[in-house]
């Protein structure tokens, strides 16, 4: 009788819902944060609106994408995120969205008001009215649903894959995602784009390219209360800021107001040491990811919790599997999604924040899958193929911790944590870095034992503590939070963000991507010995029996370039600088030169990664390496060859001395060197660095034919990089005059060694004449000159690793 009674209440309010338009009578009933109609006989969708003018979130995303790294249009992928109001204009219903950039914190109304007419809204789409009942509207929504709003079609033009548009006749709604809830409502659209492919990628991932179908998803979410309380933005804290600018401001105080984004964790007994939270942070794994990389996965996501619980929270973390049937898509599913591509490429974490309030909403991972199996290149290229299978395989275990330690990083993104690139230099103190893969030699031979950090690190802990820690009424929290970054700056920690990391220009001489200890030319040189070591050991034991030797050349790739991130590092420490994001009165240093020995050793630790010794490639393992088998093509990840068919040994030295020399002549470090050389006589000055990477390659000569051969590549790169910085538009009057009269120097030694060379140097005679030739040309016409770039270095970022987005990150 009991569910007699349930059913026809659920009945007499379906026709409730209905009854007030008649459109709306025949069709398919939703009822949930917004109601909806569905007609499947002309495939549209009717919304009802009964609160003009109240404020709720739209979000786009992508449902089913595309699988090519290189269009960049994946799997749950999100788009944009916007806070929007139904307004009434004439006939029409019009979807605004407010600027939020600009405010007025304000009681005073006018106020509000001045600043909302100074700055543009944006009105995202109008519908026409179909009915009106009472102070409710029924609006058409299909084409809002059926249109691009990912901008897939401009994302594919952009990357020159073709000029597509959308196709309606090939367009629908999706109904089975398409959805309804008490605080959201979810559509989903199958979009279809016709035109012509242009690309290489496109082609490669769809089965026919003039036709290119997707899922875009559309999200009506019911913004959270007004119970969140913002927390202050530090940028010593690690912590991802938003920021708008309040007019209301007194004017001694700042206009642009910081502030971090989180979720909302509270604890149910502030006062308490350990408490319970209130909501706990529960995030979902997608049920499509394989063993054993799930059960990785949901250990290292899992690690987030050891650092809420040293913020005095109980179990406030919660990783599982998503719930059957769950969509990904879902705001109230924080989710990770396991994403396939055609290629290797990034993995990334994103959220959904409320534009006013910086709570995060929803984290959404994006791993992806093809990234462990680099990890287990790595692996065999140090350690040859392994007999063992599951957890005595030491290839895949060493594939399996990186992918945990993937999880957490990527959680920590949507969790509210930008990168630390310091944290290699505090004993890989946070899993918000880049790790490399530390690997030692232990009695000549390679140990991984080591090879990742298990477990969440000491910044992480501060970081968390930052954005989560509860305080009890009685503190203050502006106070509270000084505490924990200043306890964590006595205790040596360093937080170092994105821009100040990267080799291209990057100055700081600690925080790094993809490096391992405290020095990195002393970790440089370390890492040298170890990559000679497995290079000596490498044999046809590191591919499996019956795979064509083309893979065994594939296989070397990652072991010959295996020093190429700690370049990256070592060559900051040139013209490098110790700073930090210091406070007034935080006793953090502000900004200093690096100390010059230091200096000086990095540049020797760089030349010793392009000597002959470090870059031939033994005779042995020439002869193991012929030209690609049939239907085993070279690719992006293969060495480059100037040979044609056959394995190009000289220019794989070439693209080796290129990576370092194309960072050492970056005119950005060239510029701070000589600023560093006038202000402290003892630092290295340009002129000096070009004189000491002219004697250690020009001036070098080898009995053996093939090491004189890697040695003119070497010289090659050295020339062409000195050419380019003299002529780089970038570049200073100081450090284009510097450069050209080292280049000049360098023709008249030249000039100088003709008369002495033996028959025996004949070859090196006749390159020394071209080298004087290329000046030549160069000097009669420096703006015609134009870099010759040896073959690209393969892909190696993400070497199994991550390029986080948040926001692409």
């Amino acid at each position: 009788m009991k569910h007699f009674i349930y059913v026809f209440i659920f009945f007499l309010s379906q026709q409730i819902v209905a009854q007030g338009f008649q459109k709306a009578k025949e069709l398919e009933q939703f009822k949930g944060y917004f109601n909806f109609y569905y007609d499947a006989s002309t495939d549209r969708i009717f919304i009802e609106v009964n609160n003009l003018n109240e404020e709720f979130l739209y979000v786009n995303s992508l449902a089913a994408g595309i699988g090519s790294n290189d269009i960049g249009i994946d799997r749950g992928q999100l788009g944009n995120t916007a806070v929007v109001k139904f307004i009434k204009a004439g006939n029409k219903l019009l979807l605004i969205q407010p600027n939020q950039n600009y405010r007025a914190v304000s009681n005073n109304i006018e106020e509000k008001k001045s600043v909302e007419e100074a700055f543009a809204q944006s009105v995202l789409f109008g519908f026409p009215i179909e009915e009106k009942n009472k102070e409710s509207y029924l609006i058409d929504a299909s084409k809002f649903f059926l249109r691009d709003a990912h901008n897939v079609a401009g994302k594919l033009q952009n990357a020159k894959q073709g000029n597509y548009k959308l196709d309606l006749s090939k367009s629908a709604f999706f109904m089975e995602r398409t959805k309804a809830f008490p605080k959201n409502v979810e559509f989903e659209a199958i979009l279809t784009f016709e035109g012509d492919a242009k690309g290489k990628f496109i082609r490669s991932v769809t089965p026919n390219s003039s036709f290119v179908t997707v899922r875009q998803h559309h999200s009506f979410i019911e913004l959270p209360d007004d119970n969140y309380k913002m927390r202050k933005f530090d940028p010593r804290s690690g912590a991802i800021g938003f920021s708008y600018l309040d007019y209301a401001t007194p004017i001694e105080e700042p206009i642009k107001k910081r502030f971090i984004i989180r979720h909302r964790l509270e604890k149910k007994d502030p006062g308490a040491t350990i408490s319970e939270a209130k909501e706990p942070i529960v995030y979902y794994l997608d049920r499509g990811a394989p063993e054993p990389i799930k059960s990785a996965l949901l250990e290292g996501g899992s690690w987030w919790n050891e650092a809420f619980e040293a913020a005095g929270y109980k179990n406030a973390f919660q990783f599982k599997v998503l719930p059957e049937g769950a969509d990904p898509l879902d705001i109230r599913y924080n989710v990770v999604q396991w994403v396939h591509r055609s290629t290797r490429g990034w993995s990334y974490g994103a959220s959904i924040v409320d534009p006013r309030t910086g709570e995060i909403l929803k984290g959404h991972v994006s791993l992806g899958s093809l990234r462990i199996r680099q990890d287990y290149l790595i692996a065999q290229a140090l350690l040859g193929v392994s007999e063992k299978t599951g957890d005595e395989n030491p290839l895949l275990q060493l594939a399996l911790a990186r992918i945990r330690q993937l999880s957490a990083h990527e959680i920590g993104h949507t969790l509210g944590f930008t990168h630390n690139f310091a944290a290699s230099y505090n004993n890989r103190s946070s899993v918000m870095d880049y790790p490399h893969p530390y690997v030692k030699l232990i009695n000549n031979k390679i140990d991984v034992s080591k090879a990742y950090e298990k477990g969440i690190g000491d910044w992480d802990k501060v970081t968390v503590a930052y954005s989560y820690q509860d305080f009890p009424k009685n503190v203050n929290e502006e106070d509270a939070l000084n505490i924990i970054i200043e306890s964590s700056i006595k205790r040596g920690m360093k937080f170092i963000a994105d821009s100040d990391a990267r080799a291209q220009g990057g100055a700081h001489i600690y925080a790094h991507l993809w490096d391992n200890g405290t020095n990195p030319a002393k970790e440089l040189d370390r890492i040298l010995k170890v990559r000679e070591a497995a290079i000596n050991n490498f044999s046809v034991k590191n591919i499996n029996k019956n795979q064509p030797y083309s893979v065994l050349e594939d296989v070397f790739v990652p072991l010959y370039f295996f020093h190429r991130y700690q370049v990256e590092a070592t060559s900051k420490l040139i013209g490098g600088l110790d700073y930090s994001y210091a406070l007034k009165g935080d006793n953090q240093t502000i900004v200093k030169p690096i100390d010059a020995l230091i200096e000086k050793e990095a540049l020797q630790s760089l030349l010793n990664a392009i000597r002959v010794e470090k870059l031939k490639i033994p005779i042995n393992l020439l002869e193991l390496f012929p030209p690609r088998a049939y239907n085993y093509n070279r690719s992006r990840e293969s060495f480059g060859s100037k040979n044609g068919v056959a394995f190009d040994a000289l220019n794989a030295a070439s693209t080796a001395s290129e990576l370092v020399l194309d960072l050492l002549f970056n005119s950005q470090r060239a510029s701070r060197m000589i600023q560093q050389k006038a202000l402290f006589k003892n630092q290295l000055g340009l002129n000096e660095m070009i004189d000491i990477v002219v004697e250690s390659t020009f001036k070098k000569h080898y009995k053996s034919t093939y090491e004189n051969e890697i040695q003119q590549s070497i010289n090659a790169v050295v020339l062409q990089n000195l050419l380019e910085l003299c002529s780089n538009s970038n570049a200073t009057f100081q450090v284009k005059s510097i450069t050209l009269a080292k280049v000049k120097e360098l023709k008249n030694w030249f000039y100088q060694n003709r008369n002495k060379k033996t028959k025996e140097d004949s070859l090196t005679r006749m390159y020394e004449e071209g080298y004087i030739e290329l000046i030549n040309n160069f000097l009669a016409n420096p703006k015609q000159f134009e870099k010759k770039n040896s073959p690209k270095i393969p892909d190696g970022s993400p070497i199994g690793s991550v390029s986080c987005n948040f926001g692409h990150l």
